[in-house]
Order: C-alpha cells, then structure tokens, then sequence
C-alpha cells in the first residue's frame, strides 16, 4: 500500500528534513546526503535544505521531488547563487555555485546515473524517490576552488 503523496511529503519535511539538518549542524551528516544553501526569495534569509550528494567534479546534480513547486526551487529560480556543503565529519566543506533548472533533462535518468557513484548516495537516491511526485534536474556549475 502507498501512502499519499501529501504524507510522504509532509514526513520528508516535517520529520526527515530537520533530523539531518540536526546532524549536519552536529557534525555527523549521514552518508549520501548534503546541505543545499538559498536565499529565500521573500525574505532574504539564507533557508538550508538536505539534499543528497550529486557532485561530480565541478557539477553538483540535484533532483527536486516536487519540481517547480519546491520552495527550494523557487528560490533558487529568484537567486541562482547558492551553496552546497558536501562531504563528512572535519571534511566537510562548502562549495558555491550558479543553478540552473534544465527541464529537458531526464530526472529519472540522472537518478540512475548518480545512483552508480556509491552505496550511501544511491540509498539517499531511493529514499528520496519515495516521495517524489514531479522530479525535476537542477544542475549547480561550481566556482573553482
């Protein structure tokens, strides 16, 4: 039996989002997963979301689970500037860059490209796809260190 998309939904951001967001600011990020940094596009403020881990190399991938609808997304739409911290524990370390939407992109394609770069990244892959309802790719061009 699945749940509705709305409880899944609700779990992912009343639940989940905020123990790994815990974990990140206590220093033990769970393996597969990285800190997303916009600015909220009415307030200014910076808004922190836990993503998995897509980089490769000087690309960071992304596959929203709402589309368009994300709040996450749309702020990153108002203000393509923004950051990720990827790695664990004093590794740790955040990388700025530019997103871009790319909607002719196959999300469930680039899931299962990124789902080959390890077992931690493709377990926060299908973990995340339960409670995906519209995906969407968003591509993040990192600045060079």
């Amino acid at each position: 039996m699945s749940w509705p998309t709305a409880i899944r939904s609700g779990l992912q951001q009343r639940l989940v989002n905020p123990i790994v967001r815990l974990a990140w600011r206590l220093r033990l990020p769970i393996p597969g997963d990285a800190l997303l940094e916009t600015t909220g596009r009415r307030t200014g403020r910076l808004r922190y979301t836990p993503v998995c881990d897509g980089l490769s190399g000087d690309t960071f991938w992304l596959i929203s689970q709402r589309g368009r609808r994300a709040d996450w997304v749309r702020n990153l739409e108002a203000d393509p500037r923004v950051r990720v911290k990827v790695g664990g524990g004093p590794r740790a370390s955040w990388r700025t860059g530019t997103a871009h939407v790319l909607d002719d992109d196959d999300p469930r394609e680039r899931q299962r490209i990124l789902a080959r770069s390890g077992l931690a990244r493709r377990l926060c892959l299908c973990t995340s796809q339960a409670a995906t309802t519209s995906p969407l790719t968003i591509r993040i061009d990192l600045d060079s260190r």
